[in-house]
């Protein structure tokens, strides 16, 4: 049985924890897009960790994690992250997609130069090469992690690569040119050290998935960084529905029998685009304080994170687009300072209230539409029956629920892996 933990907004949602969580019940854990360009949060008996390109897989010991071929795997900060768990005292199980796209150095570079030439109208990216790995994807001039090890092969195809990038680094950048020879060195000695986790998860998968092996896909960001149904363009450069899960881990989609949607309690956001339920100043330097683990800050770039109340509109709608069976509400413990919790319920953009979300022209000139519900000021860490949650609390739950349409089946109240409550 296939299972998809995935997000409902714009990231930060806490799927991290709650993969961690059911991972203990699981065979496999697989991520199946994306980068080093967004944190997954855990926090456990090993310590608290920021996983970039390791599945949250890692700290259980009956787990084999995977990275799929989805993946933008950069093999340097791969191999950093595995020793940082392993120092822990986590013993991980590891395999790499022989088809994985590789983060090649200029990959960083362009990243960096392109959002510098952009200057104020940059994407917020995090530099960390992902846009130009997919954009190398699919103009056919990447490099899946297979072809390092044909070394008259990848040579021959690098220096056509690199000729590519120098017209690029020497006329539109002003930079300095890249050195294939340099470039092969580096590769190649990545590539040995990465060599023993390498192997064909296609075959793996087709096989435990033919033993009815537990497998939990593991999605990064959330559904309104996804470059086709998220607010392009100020999105993510891969998928980041549980559909692309089927390709991103090379399973048939049938197999994919439960989708889980994390969603946050509030809304939060890392870098530039609409955000309607948006707070500022004061109000949400207080709401970033209190939120997750010693504040709201990106796990990868450490920039506060933006705040706003919880958008029913962009939840909604980020449920439907991954198709849903059931949501986990996270970070509830958080808003136990408010008397009042208001709430986005609708959009007015133009003078008419919609409940629908919109395209991003008309997303950026939005204005939310707010209903205030009461708030339970009082701390419920430490509570694991729903039963025993503050009536106020259980009806913010519970007012979400019916807003987003699905059912909420879990409640986060806290950071840690037993912060859980099941309902």
């Amino acid at each position: 049985m296939v299972r998809a933990i995935v997000g409902a907004n714009w990231g930060d949602e806490g799927k991290g924890k709650i993969t961690d969580m059911l991972a203990a019940d699981s065979d496999i854990v697989i991520r199946f897009q994306g980068g080093s360009n967004a944190g997954h949060t855990i926090i456990n008996e090993y310590g608290k960790f920021a996983l970039h390109q390791l599945p949250s897989g890692v700290f259980c010991k009956n787990v084999v994690n995977i990275i799929g071929n989805g993946v933008a795997l950069d093999i340097g900060k791969f191999l950093n992250e595995i020793e940082t768990v392993k120092t822990k005292g986590a013993e991980p199980k590891i395999l790499v997609s022989d088809r994985v796209h590789v983060v090649m150095p200029y990959h960083v570079l362009l990243d960096q130069y392109e959002e510098e030439r952009l200057g104020g109208r940059s994407f917020g990216s995090t530099k960390s090469g992902i846009a130009p790995l997919y954009s190398d994807k699919y103009a056919k001039i990447g490099f899946e992690l297979c072809e390092l090890f044909d070394d008259d092969y990848f040579y021959d195809k690098l220096k056509n690569v690199v000729e590519i990038k120098n017209a690029l680094l020497e006329n539109l950048y002003h930079k300095p040119k890249l050195d294939a020879d340099e470039l092969f060195k580096e590769m190649t000695a990545k590539r040995d050290l990465v060599k023993p986790y390498v192997a064909n998860t296609f075959i793996y998968l087709r096989d435990a998935l033919a033993a009815d092996k537990k497998i939990l896909l593991e999605g990064q960001l959330g559904a309104l960084k996804d470059t086709d149904h998220g607010i392009y363009p100020m999105v993510t450069s891969s998928s980041t529905l549980a559909g692309y899960g089927a390709i991103g881990a090379g399973i048939p989609p049938y197999e994919i029998k439960e989708i889980t949607v994390i969603v946050k309690a509030y809304s939060s956001a890392v870098g530039a685009g609409a955000f309607v339920s948006e707070i500022f100043g004061e109000e949400a330097d207080e709401m970033r304080r209190h939120g997750g683990d010693g504040g709201e800050y990106g796990a990868t770039t450490g920039r506060p994170r933006r705040m706003g109340w919880f958008d029913c509109v962009a939840t909604r709608y980020g449920v439907q687009v991954q198709g849903a069976t059931e949501a986990a509400v996270t970070v509830v413990d958080a808003l136990g300072y408010l008397d009042e919790i208001p709430v986005c319920v609708g959009y007015e953009i133009d003078g008419k209230v919609t409940r629908e979300f919109p395209t991003t022209p008309e997303l950026n000139s939005a204005k939310p539409v707010l209903k205030v519900l009461p708030g339970w000021k009082c701390d419920i860490r430490g509570i694991r029956n729903y039963s025993e949650l503050p009536e106020a609390c259980r009806n913010y739950v519970e007012f979400i629920e019916q807003e987003i349409g699905v059912k909420v089946s879990m409640v986060s109240n806290g950071p840690g892996r037993e912060d859980i409550i099941l309902r």
